[in-house]
């Protein structure tokens, strides 16, 4: 089912992001004084009243942009109009009525759609009777809001709601699984997400640095609804040239955090980096199931070939271990279902519960193998009693020991190696928990 769309639309700086913010309730767009932050469309689901809507927010209307990306902007907030639903026009009560607000008031007049006209930055009541001067534009009774203070923000849901009419009353299921697409900069990750939507959904470029915020981009596969999650390119902490830098790094970890399955995009045809390595160790560190996804394949494939590059991969990124591969071409489109194929796989392994008898009988053939050892400390030896999972995404491996302490940290990373080969979840991070055994000792 197709769930309404209702775009944020106006010239720079006029708040979108932040009333965007506002009505999501929570913080997604970059929101700076720079004009021009926004670039692509960033969306999310809204559910308020038992009514659901996905709200856009675009590009300031008229930028001009510092990297040339000014038609891929427009080009952007085109595709956002086709797609409303209902199109809130965001103006400027504190700066007043502008000459772009004026083109931008012709462009919607040509979209058969209902508009509100949203006068923002009306902080307090003595910035409504500045309200009237929007009247000009054309449009139904400007609403006085204030993005910053919420001010007038519930009349603006209602006036939604009431321009939605009969749209948005079914419940939007949650997808089936969020996919996070990280990497540094130009390794393809718009590319992909573009193929991913079968639409022009991001903004492709050679600029550096061409998308800032991160964004959710709905998809379906094989009758499922996904969300990939676009993210800026990452580059040395050192070299954040500025508080947008800086945002788009943070979004770009945040959204690792939150998501069920990181694609690790990487270019085939650029050396390993330290930003790489610090990605890396970030996925590792957050337990994240991860696809490394070696982009650009078809420049490469003539110098190294698959075995070769995946020798070379376990050298560099030895944090990696159990990571899978897939090998893609996303300019073209070649093998990025597969991609997603293998995320699935992940994510089942991540959600996989075994008994605690399979678990028990997994950790025997492992300690068989090798046993804990090590000397003698306050003079007692290592001993690993029993286990038992206690949660999943990422399975989590509770052992009970007489002594946390006197298991090191190589051995327990044996452990969760071997463990994870002998149970069904071989290719995602396993959370290991050790517990005293007097402390925590099972009902018998």
């Amino acid at each position: 089912m197709s769930v309404p769309i209702v775009a944020i639309v106006g010239r720079p700086n006029v708040g979108k992001s932040s009333l965007f913010n506002r009505l999501a309730r929570r913080r997604i767009s970059i929101v700076e004084a720079t004009p021009g932050v926004t670039r692509d469309r960033v969306c999310t689901i809204i559910r308020h009243e038992r009514r659901f809507w996905e709200l856009v927010d675009t590009g300031g209307y008229g930028i001009e942009d510092t990297a040339d990306l000014t038609e891929s902007i427009a080009e952007q907030i085109r595709f956002g109009l086709a797609e409303a639903a209902v199109i809130i026009f965001v103006v400027d009560v504190q700066s007043g009525l502008a000459s772009l607000d004026e083109e931008v008031a012709r462009m919607l007049r040509g979209c058969d759609r209902p508009v509100i006209l949203a006068a923002n930055k009306a902080d307090s009541s003595k910035f409504d009777s500045q309200v009237g001067q929007f009247y000009k534009l054309g449009f139904a009774e400007p609403l006085a809001v204030s993005a910053l203070h919420g001010r007038g923000c519930k009349q603006l849901r209602e006036r939604i709601i009431e321009e939605l009419a009969e749209e948005g009353t079914e419940e939007v299921a949650e997808p089936v699984m969020k996919l996070a697409v990280v990497g540094k900069r130009n390794v393809g990750k718009s590319t992909f997400i573009n193929c991913l939507a079968r639409e022009q959904r991001m903004i492709v470029s050679e600029v550096p640095g061409t998308t800032r915020d991160s964004v959710d981009v709905r998809f379906e596969k094989d009758g499922q609804s996904f969300v990939a999650i676009d993210t800026a390119g990452l580059r040395k902490k050192s070299k954040l040239s500025n508080d947008i830098e800086f945002y788009s790094y943070s979004r770009a970890t945040r959204s690792i955090r939150r998501a069920d399955v990181v694609l690790f995009m990487i270019d085939a045809t650029e050396p390993i980096s330290s930003v790489d390595k610090k990605l890396a160790r970030y996925i590792i560190d957050n337990l994240k199931p991860c696809v490394l996804i070696i982009n650009k394949w078809d420049l490469a494939k003539g110098k190294m070939s698959m075995e070769d590059y995946h020798e070379y991969l376990e050298k560099v990124l030895p944090a990696m271990p159990v990571a899978p591969l897939c090998f893609v071409t996303a300019k073209q489109g070649r093998n990025v279902a597969s991609a997603v194929d293998l995320a699935i796989e992940l994510f089942k392994q991540a959600s996989t519960r075994v008994s605690t008898a399979q678990l028990n009988k997994a950790l025997q053939a492992v300690l068989a193998q090798r046993g804990p050892g090590g000397g003698k400390r306050g003079g007692k030896l290592p001993k690993i009693y029993y286990a038992t999972q206690a949660g999943v995404n990422p399975p989590q491996l509770v052992l009970f020991v007489n002594d946390p302490k006197l298991l090191g940290a190589s051995y327990q990373r044996y452990l969760v190696n071997n463990l994870g080969r002998a149970l069904p979840f071989s290719e995602v991070p396993i959370e290991l928990v050790l517990r005293s055994h007097h402390k925590s000792r099972l009902e018998a």
